[in-house]
Order: C-alpha cells, then structure tokens, then sequence
C-alpha cells in the first residue's frame, strides 16, 4: 500500500532523517519505534505532507510523489492522529467525529447554512456513519459532552474516532497509548487490533511501550537518531543487537 524510498529531512543543519527507506504491506499493522528524537514522528509528518523531505520519495499504490500535502494525503484515504490532543474541547464528541466527515460532505456552503433538503438527507447519512463509529469505541455514554470534560483516555478514544470517520485505507497513529494507565493501554490496544480486522484499514503506529509494539505489529521499523536501524518481524527486531544497543545504551 505505502512505500517510502530514500526519505531525508533536515531543518537547518539538523537532519531528521536521513535515507530512510521502508514498505506498508495491505491490512498489516506496520510500527515505528526508537527513542526520543530518532524521527518518528517526522516520518509520518512526511507521509501526510505536514513536512516536505528534501530527498526521496513515497509511493501510495500506483502514485509516486516527491512530495505530499495534507489536504491530497486525505482525498487518498490516509488519516492521522496526533502525539498531543488536537479536538476541538468546545464541542461535543459527536461534533468532533462529524468533522472526520468533512471531506465526504458534497453539498456546497449555502445548502448547509440553510440546511436545505439535500443537505439534511447528507448529514442524516453522515450521522448515521459516526453514531456507528460512537458505538464501535463504546463512547455512546459521552456523546453529546463537551471534549474538554473527558478524561484523557476517553479524548484519545475520541480522537481515533474522528480519524475513522473518514473512512481512512491508511491510518497514522502517533503514540495512540501515551500517558495512558495499563487499562486504557488494554482498550485501545483492542479497538487497534479491531480497526485493522473489521474495517480492513492499514496501521501504522508510532508507539513506546515495547510490549505493545511486539503484542500487535506484524512488523517494525527502528529510527535512532534519523537512520533506520532495524526492520522486520517483532521477534527479528527483539533480537537485532543495534535496535538493543539503541534503547539500553552502549559500554564505552
């Protein structure tokens, strides 16, 4: 599905990545790990076209591109969560996931300020879509609270559901389970491992607990200090002595 060739970013005279190269493989869930600043987060910034890489290039099925920007990385099927919360606090869950439908939504801006005929046929569909997505994350409890009244766990619940409701081929999740407790790391590890098998989507997770990654990845990527390091199957990168010397540091 997804294939980045040859991939360098630099800001100034630090380089993110540097000739970074791998594969997302139809319905896997693919992760990216390594410790802080090895440039996880940077590569998908790449892929969904928040950052433009100097060199290399990614291919999504057929379609190679230097480069990508966000608003064609979406009409591509590709949806995103972020590291830290971006919700909109002030609206309601509900809300929030109705804005994953944005791109769906064909009706021009007059029709939806005067909620004409065809409009209010479009937003029942969309709503219908979403109450789904509500009651697959079990949220049905919370949807009419405002976002900024829910716990932090609940908001990244929250915050997956508004990528679904895109309807995404290739979801991006940066550290979906970060600052989670042990059963809220057990829920989303379970509504991932769901997303992939019921709805056929495409993962690729950036995440830091290690038995998480090695529990629900088909396979794993290792950045350290933007230079891929490691590459295959959890029990390859487990055993692999330069992903072992990255995380627990090396004798000198």
């Amino acid at each position: 599905m997804l294939s980045v060739d040859n991939i360098s970013l630099a800001f100034g005279g630090v380089k993110a990545l540097t000739d970074i190269s791998f594969d997302v493989r139809e319905h896997e869930i693919r992760a990216i790990i390594g410790p802080n600043g090895a440039g996880k987060s940077s590569m998908l910034n790449c892929i969904n076209g928040v950052y433009s890489p100097q060199r290399g290039t990614i291919r999504i099925g057929t379609e190679t591109f230097r480069q990508m920007d966000p608003n064609k990385a979406a009409r591509m099927g590709i949806a995103r969560t972020f590291q830290n919360i971006a919700l909109f606090k002030g609206m309601s869950v509900l809300d929030n996931l109705m804005t994953g439908r944005n791109l769906k939504m064909n009706c021009g801006l007059l029709a939806q300020a005067l909620y004409l005929g065809p409009n209010r046929r479009e937003e029942i569909e969309h709503r219908e879509k979403v109450e789904h997505i509500i009651d697959f994350l079990q949220i049905e409890s919370v949807r009419k609270t405002p976002v900024a009244r829910l716990p932090y766990g609940i908001q990244k619940r929250v915050e997956l559901g508004r990528a679904l409701a895109a309807e995404p081929r290739l979801l991006l999740l940066d550290e979906p389970m970060a600052g989670m407790n042990i059963e809220e790391k057990q829920d989303m590890c379970r509504f991932i491992l769901d997303v992939n098998d019921e709805f056929g989507t495409t993962i690729v997770l950036i995440e830091h607990d290690m038995g998480v990654v090695m529990d629900i990845s088909d396979r794993v990527v290792v950045l350290d200090y933007g230079k891929k390091i490691g590459d295959g199957t959890p029990d390859d990168v487990r055993n692999n002595q330069a992903v072992i010397d990255a995380y627990l540091g090396v004798a000198h």
